[in-house]
């Protein structure tokens, strides 16, 4: 194992304080409110907007379990601190409890209407109550299935509060001797190794709980249950790990990950009929005050509609979408493999997800990697991966064949904290060289590279990415990769490695922009220079596509790009504390969110550079942690055709008038159609998939003849 401390990073200026910013977790919570948006939109079909529903539900745990759990924090250590927008964290936390509370509103409302509107389908999650007539073939199976895993515990003397995990659901009872009247609290816990809406007949479900519920004399005979009601808590699930003091990191974190489970609590939830003396008895025992008890005016926890999201009825779903294959790696023949490296030494090669497969790209250039004789070393960053990751298949495959496979695998990558572990072992009894990070910083990059045998010497070949090494994702979120055999792309990637993985003090790079030592000044002289040639009345354009844009260093400086003349262009994704369309600060900038049927995640840069454009992406956002504490790279995209496909990328989400969103002088989030008298209705996802099929159709044209004028030539 390696492990070594990242040299002292000192961040850019500080923000003035007149300077305007828009509160990120406010910004964060506009988020999940425009995620909630595609479960209203009737557009969507039906098990779709179940699936926004979940989605929602999902993202909502996270925030208490990371972003409001830090906010407790510092109120509970009487931390003065504000946030740049001025805010202590006792401000933020009132404004998030209002917010949170009509979102919960909201988003329970909207699931009657779908659940409503899904029934009329034929796909019906039924109150237990309302089916009779299952009644005792669902007790039944409460016995056989339900019972023998259920634990009822009881609080009284010599009974003390139970402990309650993070995100279970419980059944919060009052129970009564009937002899002697006595009354006493009982919790029972659904049992999260169910499945949540239990199968009555086909397409027909019935909530667990309600099951459990109905069925309580069985767990309770002879004692009378008074009342029954559900609640839910979230504990904080963000964790820091000593590492200098950890002898073993891999020991540490998985000592955390057992102590995840104790974390603070932060929130309650309890179903709207719970009586008041049974909120605060739960409210006293998990040690919460009645600030942290939200609400929910139904179901609880609607995490439970992935379960339905999958079921097989084409006509309640989006059409499924199978990635093309990218043109030039598209094999001479039916049934040939094509010749990855070969392609690639004939020109970078630019790949989309998930329009474009990354089986038949990334996936490919590992596999081949493996099996290839001349091929000597590979190695790889792996901040999140599939629990069945073909790549780290092929990385222990390369292993057992005797290559040199040096992998960094995140061990502090949030919530895939224990599969990455599971991982680290199998490479490293594979006998790759696994290392797990260095003190202080996460590594965040997406990197690979590989040395292989050619002729008479050695020739480098790198995968760039903005997203993780993950097949299941890569049909999901959208991504950029970079293909390429680019020697300054090569010898960065090996002095990146070098760094990770020992006892270098590289701090210049070549091409790549690598946090937390280049990233930071570079974009701020990236900025600087397009302001320089606003105020030379030379071109100058800013596009800035990520999914979060909250550093405050990053904003001043678009602030007075934009002040300098300079137009800019943000598409953000998630938080966005930059305030746009204000005179004379923000008039020259505007901002707009794509939500829709992918998860945007790739991060584009784009300069205008006094009509010299140049492009880069990579795997950061501009947030303080991915300039400062992480290891990040973004890289240049210096291949005309791939310049020309980023840019068109940029043009279609800039003109989408369907699934976007924009961002107002006065802070709020608006609809772009609705802001258009008359919308051309540009779908971002459905145009992106018709051209990636157009591209995958045309006739294959030869290869690169020549690169851009001033690049390196790979061939060479």
């Amino acid at each position: 194992m390696t492990t070594l401390r990242a040299r002292p990073h000192r961040p850019g200026r500080r923000r003035h304080a007149a300077v305007p910013y828009v509160n990120r977790e406010l910004s964060w919570l506009d988020f999940n409110a425009r995620v909630l948006h595609e479960a209203r939109d009737e557009r969507n079909p039906l098990l779709e907007r179940a699936k926004f529903l979940a989605i929602f539900a999902a993202n909502l745990d996270e925030f208490f379990q990371v972003r409001v759990s830090g906010l407790m924090e510092q109120v509970a250590a009487g931390s003065a601190k504000r946030s740049p927008d001025g805010r202590t964290a006792a401000e933020q936390l009132a404004v998030i409890r209002e917010r949170v509370q009509d979102l919960v509103d909201d988003h329970c409302r909207l699931y009657r209407d779908v659940r409503e509107a899904l029934a009329r389908e034929g796909v019906a999650i039924v109150d237990h109550a309302a089916i009779p007539e299952h009644h005792a073939r669902l007790r039944e199976r409460y016995l056989d299935e339900i019972f023998p895993v259920l634990t009822p515990l009881a609080v009284a003397s010599g009974h003390p509060f139970p402990y309650i995990s993070t995100l279970s659901l419980s059944l919060a009872l009052t129970v009564a001797d009937p002899v002697t009247g006595e009354q006493r609290f009982a919790r029972v816990k659904v049992p999260p190794i169910l499945p949540r809406l239990v199968h009555v007949e086909e397409r027909i479900f019935v909530p667990l709980e309600q099951v459990i519920a109905a069925n309580l004399d069985a767990l309770f005979p002879g004692v009378q249950v008074v009342e029954a009601h559900m609640f839910r808590v979230t504990r904080d699930a963000d964790f820091d790990v000593e590492e200098d003091e950890a002898g073993d990191l891999l020991s540490a974190i998985e000592q955390e990950l057992r102590r995840r489970r104790f974390g603070s609590a932060v929130r309650l939830e309890v179903d709207r009929e719970m009586p008041e003396p049974m909120r605060q008895f739960l409210l006293s025992g998990i040690g919460l005050g009645a600030d942290d008890l939200y609400e929910v005016p139904g179901t609880l926890d609607l995490t439970c509609l992935w379960q339905i999201t999958t079921l097989d009825i084409p006509e309640l779903r989006d059409p499924p979408w199978t990635p093309v294959v990218p043109p030039r790696l598209l094999p001479p023949d039916e049934g040939e493999l094509v010749d990855v490296f070969a392609v690639v030494r004939q020109g970078d090669l630019l790949i989309h997800h998930p329009y474009e497969s990354f089986t038949a790209s990334v996936e490919r250039f590992i596999t081949q990697a493996a099996d290839d004789p001349d091929v000597l070393s590979i190695k790889q960053t792996l901040y999140r991966t599939s629990g069945d990751s073909p790549i780290v298949r092929d990385l222990i495959r390369a292993a057992d064949q005797g290559k040199q496979v040096v992998v960094l695998v995140e061990i502090k990558a949030r919530f895939d904290e224990e599969a990455n572990i599971v991982w680290a072992r199998k490479l490293e009894q594979a006998g790759a060289h696994v290392v797990y990070g260095l003190v202080g910083l996460k590594t965040h990059s997406k990197v690979a590279l590989v040395v292989r045998r050619e002729g008479s010497g050695l020739r480098r070949y790198v995968h760039l990415g903005t997203g993780n090494y993950n097949p299941k994702t890569a049909r999901l979120y959208t991504d950029l990769g970079l293909l390429s055999c680019r020697p300054e792309l090569g010898a960065d990637a090996t002095d990146l490695f070098n760094f990770l993985t020992g006892l270098s003090r590289q701090q210049g790079f070549r091409r790549l922009l690598v946090a937390p030592d280049t990233l930071r000044p570079r974009i701020r002289e990236l900025i600087r220079r397009e302001t320089d040639h606003a105020r030379a009345g030379r071109p100058a354009r800013i596009v800035v596509k990520v999914n979060a844009l909250v550093d405050p260093e990053m904003i001043e400086l678009l602030y007075e790009a934009g002040q300098a003349g300079v137009e800019v262009d943000c598409i953000v994704r998630g938080a966005c504390s930059l305030h746009p369309g204000l005179p004379d600060v923000s008039e020259r900038i505007r901002v707009r969110s794509i939500i829709g049927e992918f998860l945007e995640h790739s991060r584009i840069f784009g300069f205008a550079n006094g009509g010299r454009q140049e492009w880069y992406t990579g795997s950061a956002d501009l947030m303080e942690r991915n300039l400062d504490r992480r290891v990040e790279v973004v890289f240049p995209i210096e291949d005309l055709e791939a310049q020309a496909r980023v840019e068109e990328v940029v043009a279609v989400m800039l003109a989408d008038d369907r699934r976007s969103w924009q961002l107002g002088p006065d802070a709020t989030w608006r609809r772009t159609e609705e802001l258009r008298a008359a919308p051309g209705v540009l779908d971002t996802f459905a145009t992106l998939k018709e051209r990636a099929l157009a591209a995958a159709s045309v006739e294959r044209e030869p290869p690169h003849a020549a690169l851009p004028a001033g690049s390196m030539d790979p061939r060479a």
